[in-house]
């Protein structure tokens, strides 16, 4: 078990060092606020560890992991009784990489100032996005600030699970289809040569697909940097105009309406949405405010613009489930469920059940996906690996059936 030392202030003004043993930073503030000691810093004892080593380049960048762990701690902490900037000054102590440790001192150094926490996260836009500092200062105006950063962790946890099931999904087909291009590629460069000059001593002209095989071995090996050059092109040509406004709303809209594939961005923007906003309403986040936080998160230009439209329609004093039914981009029992949620002036937990409805339904469609992916890339590599095969053997197997005739 880990040994943290401590040094802090006991009930009756004395000071107090020591160590104490625990699971982690969370029981030991506990075990220590039962010794009726408020510590003023705590740290891990260490020995050496090979996990300290740390190689450039690796181990930077904040997680959605790291803040999930820090909110967690953060809310037990305020929980316990303890002030804010001890609380701030106790994780930063503890956090182990160097990028967040550093933003968690600029916070604390701000509080000091005289900042209120939200806005002292505020400073930190790559860090702690808008919902965040949004919820973070609902929590604090109505000082329930434990409660928000428990609410933000599980919303973490979940979005960032939901993200993995797409990763996951998608992970599978782009691999084999790589594997799939090396294998062709390997084939067409260094084996195909060697039938190539076996096939010139027969003197006979070469069926057309081995024919074809041949033809795209030599292009391959003479205009290489064409083709590599012509897919790179193709690859940034996409890339640039899906930056500009324009051909990002073009691209999205195709998005929503490929099979299968469209069926769960959608799916899977719903439930981002409903999620985000039904947190930020039980919070006590505006709703106006919320909507254009979660306009700004949903990830699709098509959808960002339809809750955009919802949020003008609500701040013209109609319902908010109307225009989400025109735009004709939400399913018809997400906007149903909504105008119940509105009539019955339940929206944040109507909005929480849709959630795990369809977060539900993302699952179901991932597992989906998988199963139709996973036959057609198999006949997608029998058919090319196979064909290119069958290809280099039929002159031989022309040759055996004219020797045996």
């Amino acid at each position: 078990m880990p040994t943290f030392v401590y040094s802090g202030k006991a009930l009756n003004g004395e000071m107090k060092k020591g160590e104490v043993q625990a699971a982690n930073l969370v029981q030991a503030t506990t075990a220590l606020k039962r010794q009726q000691i408020i510590p003023s810093t705590i740290t891990e004892k260490k020995g050496f560890s090979l996990s300290e080593i740390k190689l450039p380049g690796l181990g930077s960048g904040i997680k959605t992991k790291d803040l999930v762990i820090f909110s967690r701690q953060f809310a037990t902490m305020i929980d316990a009784g303890l002030p804010l900037v001890q609380c701030l000054d106790i994780l930063a102590s503890q956090q182990e990489k160097a990028e967040f440790k550093k933003v968690l001192l600029d916070v604390k150094s701000s509080v000091e100032g005289g900042s209120t926490f939200a806005d002292a996260l505020k400073k930190h836009p790559k860090v702690f996005d808008p919902l965040y500092v949004n919820l973070i200062a609902a929590g604090e105006v109505g000082g329930i600030l434990d409660t928000i950063l428990n609410r933000l962790s599980g919303f973490l946890e979940k979005a960032e699970k939901l993200k993995g099931k797409i990763k996951s999904a998608m992970t599978y087909p782009v691999a084999v289809i790589v594997i799939a291009c090396l294998i062709v590629t390997g084939l067409l460069v260094w084996v195909v040569p060697i039938f190539q000059n076996m096939f010139a001593s027969f003197g006979k002209a070469l069926p057309a697909p081995t024919q074809l095989v041949v033809n795209m071995s030599n292009a391959l090996k003479s205009y290489w940097y064409l083709i590599f050059g012509t897919i790179g092109g193709v690859i940034f040509g996409l890339r640039y105009i899906y930056k500009t406004p324009k051909g990002r709303r073009q691209m999205d809209a195709i998005f929503l309406k490929l099979p299968v594939v469209g069926d769960l961005i959608r799916k899977t923007a719903v439930a981002r949405f409903t999620r985000t906003l039904g947190t930020m309403l039980s919070s006590g986040v505006p709703i106006l405010e919320g909507l254009e936080i979660v306009a700004k998160t949903a990830g699709n230009v098509i959808i960002e613009e339809a809750v955009m439209k919802a949020r003008t329609s609500l701040s013209q004093g109609k319902t908010l489930a109307e225009p989400l039914i025109e735009t004709k981009v939400f399913p018809g029992m997400v906007t149903q469920m909504i105008a119940v949620g509105e009539s019955t002036g339940a929206l944040d937990a109507m909005l929480t059940k849709i959630a795990d409805f369809y977060e539900e339904e993302v699952d179901a469609a991932v597992d989906a996906l998988t199963s139709l992916i996973e036959p057609m890339l198999m006949a997608f590599l029998g058919v090319v690996v196979g064909g290119l095969v069958i290809a280099l053997y039929l002159p031989i197997f022309s040759l055996a059936g004219a020797a045996a005739g």
